[in-house]
């Protein structure tokens, strides 16, 4: 029997009751809810349809979840949700709830993946509207936990001053499933809610686990969910029973009254059941038997719901029947027009909210200045005074964005008090405060959630990532949510921000792997995402502006690399000759030393041999000219500065003329930078001869050791002359085509 015919058989047997019993009932809520809990029910048949017709692309459903549609009845339309996959309910009761009439539409039009889904464009499935504030999440694992903590976290905070896109007393909803717990994100994601209230922080957040005791095939051990979730610190626990309405209607409105007024977090544990497997794929009888399947039937919310409106006298059976068949009818019409569907079709409609930016705007931005930054540098602005190296230009630089727009804010481990490991960030705070430079908790994944949550919330976050090893950590907030939201809302939500990781190697007297990360693979697969590496003073303020600018104005998620090594270097290639400061720009002057975006920076202009580098190759790569000079070679060297997206334009234009060309490349030889570039270069027909030098596919050892693993200038001397003299030959361990 199927759950479609074991509630036709169970409804219409349902003993009606009389209206007294309905005393004290939130009727008009009821009734709502259990239509928004068959239209949920109901898509989730026209799914399979719509899939059996080659005509649907998705169905993971929401069977057996309907209760949470009773959570949505619970808040306000504009509480900013951040949902579950298995969430359909939620999301019509909330359509409902605003007098939105589309909900059924809005959820074929994403199965069908058609160009007139509201929210995504036709580019994915996903649970999301800009009307309903129901920011959009795909199915990766609890990746959104830390976000919705940042998001709570962020509108908790928020002075008078910060405009808001919600209203200022909104609570947060996030919802996961049971087998979801288990990860790590979640864990973490639940952690930092925890700290956060035992330090008196505003938190209004409201969690929902949606437990049905099953993780795909995974069953989750009876009473583990309860005892880990209602043991959080700090975080006011409930459960509730999704085929009991009325009750769980009860608790639901507690707890959100609780999270609105006490601005404290608080978790509702909600028991519910998974009908129809967990997708269309699923051989649920594969690992579970038929009878467990139906005894699951009785437990149906819509069912639940159904029951209790024809005890009050509400309803009869036979209404209840009519208004399912109304529903299936209503549906099953609609998705009979997403039959040939328009779908997209090009590369360019689909990556254009990845792609698209508003260039000029971003380039007036690049000089955004504030008369408050007299202030904010105690009168002693930075341009008026000595040279600066690449951290005074970084600090610099933050102090000034800090003053220009008082949405920015800096986080991380260590930037506040400390001011950073190595100094970047000092003296922010007592310039702008604890509330806008703020020191995070030792997880990364918090600390880019948070800055994920604050971006939704109109803020410009600039968290920084102390050691690029670091980021490993939480690559997927990057890859998973941060880089996607634009993506999968069509450029409706945006989450631009700026993320500082301090990286690389070739740092002297503190060293090891974990401060020494010299790899960039992990970012440089990323649609949408910007990668810079800033390697001299005088460039890096118009690097770390054009990313700012890119963040505010196109919503662009950047990532700001800072080679360790060069944070202090005052010289280039003799002690006092100050080859590696550069004065201090101000913004509002910014225009004659702009750095756009794609730009390079050239050294020298030599035509032997043209060297393209980046990061702390710029440097070494500078001073084996000198040493190549001595040979009667002259070079030219070219900062990429831009590694992802790779510049191109400006690259191959840079070397054109050039008979000889050296990528030098301080990222491992697999996966590293040079990689692209020599690509580009050959795709592009460049006539002359290519070669790259990299370090050793290796982690970075401590001491000695690591200069047996990593690009050195002897190599990049030897890899000059070599290319420059001799004829081609077969890749050796360091030098490669």
């Amino acid at each position: 029997m199927s759950i479609d015919e074991h509630f036709l058989r169970s409804a219409a047997t349902l003993t009606t009751g009389n209206r007294e019993m309905s005393a004290g009932l939130p009727l008009p809520r009821l009734e709502r809810l259990m239509l928004a809990q068959m239209q949920s029910r109901h898509t989730d048949f026209a799914s399979r349809w719509l899939q059996s017709q080659g005509e649907g692309f998705y169905t993971i459903g929401s069977s057996g979840h309907e209760s949470n549609a009773v959570v949505a009845l619970g808040l306000r339309p504009t509480d900013p949700a951040l949902l579950h996959y298995r969430s359909v309910a939620f999301y019509l009761s909330r359509a409902l709830q605003a007098g939105h009439a589309d909900g059924v539409d809005d959820v074929l039009d994403g199965v069908a993946s058609s160009v007139h889904d509201q929210i995504s464009g036709g580019r994915h499935k996903v649970i999301g509207s800009k009307d309903l504030a129901i920011v959009p999440q795909t199915s990766t694992i609890g990746s959104h936990l830390p976000r919705a903590v940042g998001l709570a976290y962020a509108i908790g905070a928020a002075d008078a001053g910060h405009q808001l896109p919600w209203p200022t007393d909104s609570v947060v909803v996030t919802s996961f499933g049971d087998a979801s717990a288990n990860h790590s994100t979640t864990v973490g994601a639940l952690n930092a809610a925890g700290y956060l209230a035992h330090r008196g922080a505003a938190l209004p957040l409201l969690v929902v686990c949606e437990d049905n005791g099953i993780g795909i095939s995974t069953r989750t051990p009876s009473g583990w969910a309860e005892r880990m979730l209602s043991s959080l610190p700090g975080i006011e626990y409930a459960a509730g029973d999704g085929e009991d309405p009325a009750a769980l209607l009860s608790t639901v409105d507690r707890l959100v009254d609780l999270v609105r007024r006490e601005r404290r977090p608080a978790l509702l544990h909600l028991h519910t059941v998974r009908f129809m497997g967990h997708a269309g794929s699923d051989a649920e009888l594969a690992y579970r038997s038929q009878s467990e399947i139906e005894a699951d039937y009785d437990k149906d919310p819509l069912l639940g719901t159904a029951r209790l409106l024809v005890q009050a006298g509400v309803l009869t059976a036979a209404d209840v029947v009519d208004a399912y068949e109304r529903v299936r009818a209503h549906v099953m019409a609609a998705a009979a027009e997403r039959v040939g569907a328009p779908r997209l079709t090009r590369s360019v409609d689909i990556t254009r909210p990845i792609t698209t930016s508003q260039l000029e705007e971003v380039d007036r931005e690049t000089s955004a200045s504030s008369p408050g930054r007299v202030t904010a540098f105690r009168g002693r602005l930075p341009e008026a005074g000595a040279p600066l190296t690449l951290a005074q230009t970084i600090n610099a630089t933050l102090k000034d964005a800090l003053a220009a727009h008082t949405d920015t804010v800096v986080f991380g481990e260590d930037v506040s008090r400390k001011g950073g490991v190595y100094g970047v960030t000092r003296g922010l705070r007592t310039s702008f405060g604890g509330s806008r430079v703020f020191d995070t908790i030792l997880d990364e994944q918090t600390v880019l959630g948070t800055a994920l949550g604050m971006a939704l919330a109109g803020y410009l976050p600039v968290p920084e990532i102390q050691y690029l090893a670091y980021l490993h950590n939480a690559e997927d907030q990057i890859r998973g949510e941060a880089a996607t939201l634009q993506f999968f809302s069509n450029g409706q939500y945006q989450n631009g921000m700026v993320v500082r990781v301090a990286g690389l190697a070739y740092q002297k007297g503190f060293g090891g792997h974990f401060h020494n990360d010299n790899s960039l693979a992990v970012l440089r697969d990323i649609p949408g995402l910007a990668v810079v590496v800033a390697s001299h003073p005088g460039s890096a303020a118009g690097l770390l502006r054009a990313c700012l600018a890119m963040a505010r104005v196109d919503g662009r998620v950047c990532v700001f690399v800072e080679p360790i090594a060069l944070y202090h270097q005052r010289d280039l290639h003799d002690a006092g000759d100050d080859g590696w400061v550069a004065p201090y720009a101000a913004p509002a002057s910014w225009g004659e030393h702009a750095v756009a975006v794609g730009d390079t920076r050239r050294y020298g202009s030599g035509r032997d041999v043209l060297v393209l580098t980046f990061g702390n190759g710029v440097p070494m790569s500078l001073r084996a000219a000198r040493r190549l000079e001595r040979r009667s070679i002259e070079t030219t060297v070219v900062d990429l500065q831009w590694v992802f997206p790779l510049p191109v334009e400006s690259l191959l234009a840079a070397a054109a003329g050039f008979t000889h060309i050296l990528v030098v490349d301080e990222t491992r030889a697999s996966g590293g930078v040079s990689e692209a570039v020599v690509t580009a270069l050959t795709q592009a027909g460049h006539p002359g001869r290519v070669r790259r030098v990299t370090s050793d596919d290796s982690f970075i050892p401590l001491g000695p050791a690591a200069n047996a693993v990593l690009l050195s200038e002897d190599q990049i001397v030897d890899a000059a002359t070599e290319l420059l003299f001799t004829a081609p030959t077969p890749m050796t361990s360091r030098t490669a085509p």
